[in-house]
């Protein structure tokens, strides 16, 4: 019983041990070899190693392109105007030995890719307009930012694969300002339009008044043409009729007065010799 149980410790002080001596590095990571506390391999590829139990440890890197969204930050162009840049950086451990040495973990490397994008980000985009930052010479300025980054963070084991903006804005207080020019702007265009609109109609009713009162006179002109012939014709059968029958004539259009002045019980004060009565007696 004994010999067994001292079997059984003594199979798991080995695995222990095996697994103390063994370490795997995955396809994606990158890893260093220290010996208490210092630096001593950095080339492991994939795969089953071995190390001394207790006095050796391995840190892992991850091996894969890394990105790095850094914050929005304000930075002045050529032409003295204020913009908020949002950038973001994508990058990979080149060295895992150099990038322990210098910035010991990722989050060290991240602030040093924050301090060395920054700056040259603030640098290249200084030299140049607004617009030819947002419409012009994004590419080469990003091209540039990149070499000159990567330059840099190659002390510390770092390459930096791209360097891309992703946004570019104005400053809140600019936008109030911009926006405000914008609503004046619209409001000035506004009743540019109303005052053409006005105009415009001013011009159209004008235009209207004026063909009304020409149509006006033109009717006006013929209904007295019309009504100067039709009198003509009248006077011109009455005095044919009255060629031919003067006395009928006479008596016809005595006939009419008397219709016209005799309804209504009109009163007249006339002699009863008056000629006006010839036909009544």
């Amino acid at each position: 019983m004994r010999t067994i149980q001292i079997t059984l410790a003594a199979i798991v002080v080995g695995v222990f041990l095996l697994l103390q001596c063994v370490f795997v590095v995955d396809q994606t990571e990158r890893a260093i070899l220290l010996q208490l506390g210092k630096p001593i391999g950095a080339d492991f590829g994939p795969g089953l190693h071995f190390k001394l139990p207790f006095v050796q440890n391995v840190i892992l890197f991850d091996g894969r392109v890394l990105e790095y969204d850094a914050p929005a930050a304000e930075i002045i162009t050529q032409d003295k105007k204020n913009m908020v840049v949002d950038n973001y950086s994508r990058w990979k451990i080149e060295n895992p030995l150099l990038f322990y040495r210098t910035v010991r973990n990722i989050q060290g490397g991240l602030s040093r890719i924050d301090d060395i994008v920054y700056s040259q980000m603030r640098e290249a985009l200084g030299r140049y307009t607004l617009t030819e930052i947002v419409a012009v010479e994004r590419s080469t300025i990003m091209e540039e930012v990149t070499t000159k980054s990567n330059a840099l963070l190659g002390e510390y084991g770092i390459r930096v694969i791209d360097v891309r903006i992703k946004r570019t804005d104005l400053p809140k207080e600019n936008q109030m300002a911009i926006y405000g020019r914008m609503q004046a702007e619209r409001e000035r265009q506004a009743k540019q339009y109303r005052s053409e609109g006005r105009e415009e109609a001013a011009k159209i009713t004008t235009m209207a008044d004026r063909q009304r009162t020409v149509i006006l006179a033109d009717a006006k002109r013929a209904a007295e043409s019309a009504r100067g012939e039709g009198e003509a014709a009248a006077t011109a059968i009455y005095a044919q009729a009255l060629t031919q029958d003067p006395e009928f004539y006479e008596f016809v259009r005595t006939m009419d007065a008397y219709k016209k002045t005799m309804k209504d019980q009109t009163q007249f004060v006339l002699t009863p010799e008056s000629e006006f009565f010839k036909f009544l007696k």
